[in-house]
């Protein structure tokens, strides 16, 4: 026969379509043409199919070759299409049977011997694949990304020859077992580690019972970006939707997952040389950015001011709505977004002011022009603001403090403070909107006068005004009370506060 089919799957944003790539033998002087929108890594599949094959021991078939990649219009990239390639070819020229049962999904890139080389984004793949009821050969080095996807048909090959006779194998056994291996590789550290800065540890923890944005200010060396590593800690796992959600961004990105971490919430911590389509997302093929690589977990941009301030600006709208619409001439699309935004910087440019050992030498100018690179609008947007001061020897060889909880308890009191809160509305406080909060925010005479002396005061705006009131109710969570007492109150007015140069 001189034509056969395989199947495979393009990745489009968080949808995976099906290609058939179809497999043609003419008469006519050698050629080997693919057509159907391949990206310049597809054509070049040609030459590792062709080496791949006569490693592997079979016949490269002689003649004009042409393969279809259809729909035409949708684009095809990576190194994917190698195998499913390989297989029609082989099917068309009669070295494998024509109609193979069941169906099968195959992907991986061949190498010139043969050999089968892991690909990214497969979980997307899988997930639909389940859904379509279509077997799948794949990379054994994808073997533990694609068991995550709960598919029961998956079939691992090493090499050409072994997904060759898989295709040709009507028996079922040998299947990857779908599942979750053991979760391991704990966080950085913890924080029972860092020594004094119990009003940080407190602010930490805060932060992570209601998921609200936090911001330390301090000279260097002063351990901003210590505490930053500790949050995750605090966090509770991903829940298996939250998981799944996760995995298939991380997919987007064409990331390989690493299934003993599948139910870690994500760190996404860029440099601050990034890139705007870095952070937000976009590029040719529009691909996940950082705010939604750490969707339902942490962003961290340590040296906040040093970021591109239009960077900084599109933070803004994700903050706000938990998803980012990425634009552009060929496509839109939307991404989820529901990051928690973890951010240090220095007071000043030299980073000393303030400090009561290192005397700082930046003029009043200077310092104006480097709190100027975070807007207003963004930061009324961070819910906690914090200093954090030069630690003392004295402080870093002492013993801990009676009273100050332990890394375990911190952790333990912040996740079941969250769990309280979503149970009863839904949602973790920073995500209370402004109908819930009137809810579930009702305050006491003393608090409700406590929170209009704050107002004015500070001068916060309508949208401080809501975060002062989710800052107060994720406090009287912590403590376990139904109602935002006034110093519950008055903390959260301490964390919401300016910082002070």
């Amino acid at each position: 026969m001189s034509f056969a089919r395989a199947l495979s799957r393009a990745q489009l944003g968080l949808e995976a379509p099906l290609v058939q790539v179809e497999a043609h033998l003419g008469p006519g002087l050698p050629n080997f043409t693919i057509v159907g929108l391949p990206a310049p890594v597809v054509r070049e599949s040609r030459e590792r199919v062709r080496a791949a094959m006569l490693s592997s021991g079979y016949t490269f078939p002689p003649g004009r070759i042409t393969v279809n990649l259809a729909p035409v219009e949708l684009s095809k990239q990576g190194g994917r299409f190698d195998l499913p390639i390989a297989l029609a070819l082989l099917s068309a020229s009669g070295q494998l049977p024509a109609t193979p049962q069941p169906t099968y999904e195959c992907y991986g890139e061949l190498g010139l011997a043969g050999e089968l080389k892991p690909v990214g984004g497969l979980f997307l793949a899988a997930l639909r694949a389940r859904t379509a009821q279509h077997a799948l050969i794949v990379p054994l080095e994808n073997s533990d990304e694609v068991r995550l996807s709960g598919h029961a048909a998956a079939y691992g090959a090493a090499d050409l020859r072994a997904a060759a006779a898989r295709l040709t194998c009507a028996d079922a056994r040998g299947a990857l077992v779908p599942g979750v291996p053991a979760t391991h590789g704990a966080p950085a550290g913890s924080l029972s580690d860092v020594m004094g800065h119990w009003y940080a540890k407190r602010a930490l923890t805060v932060a992570a019972a209601g998921g609200h944005s936090l911001l330390m200010v301090g000279p260097p060396g002063s351990g901003k970006s210590m505490l930053a590593a500790r949050l995750p800690e605090l966090l509770p796992p991903l829940s298996a939707d939250e998981a799944l959600e996760v995995a298939s961004i991380a997919s987007m990105a064409g990331h390989r997952l690493d299934a003993h971490r599948w139910t870690q919430r994500p760190f996404r911590a860029p440099h601050h040389t990034a890139s705007a389509h870095a952070i937000v997302g976009g590029g040719p093929l529009i691909r996940p950015g950082e705010i939604s690589l750490a969707h339902h977990g942490v962003l961290f941009l340590d040296e906040l001011p040093e970021f591109d301030r239009r960077v900084l600006e599109s933070l803004r709208e994700p903050l706000e709505t938990g998803a980012i619409t990425i634009a552009r001439a060929a496509a839109q699309l939307e991404l989820p977004a529901q990051f928690q935004l973890l951010a240090a910087m220095n007071p000043c440019p030299c980073g000393y002011f303030g400090d009561p050992v290192q005397p700082c030498h930046c003029t009043a100018a200077r310092i104006t022009r480097y709190r100027q690179r975070i807007s207003g609008p963004l930061l009324d947007r961070i819910d906690i603001r914090i200093d954090v001061p030069r630690i003392t020897s004295a402080e870093l060889t002492a013993s801990k403090p009676p009273g100050e909880p332990s890394a375990e308890d911190a952790a333990a009191q912040a996740q079941r403070a969250r769990c309280w809160r979503v149970q009863r509305s839904g949602c973790l406080s920073a995500r209370l909107s402004a109908v819930q909060l009137q809810r579930c925010c009702a305050l006491p005479g003393t608090a409700q006068k406590l929170l209009q002396r704050s107002a004015e005061r500070l001068s916060l705006s309508g949208r401080g005004v809501h975060r002062l009131l989710a800052l107060g109710r994720t406090i009287a969570d912590l403590e376990g009370s139904e109602t935002i007492e006034p110093p519950h109150l008055a903390e959260a007015v301490q964390l919401r506060r300016s910082f002070d140069y």
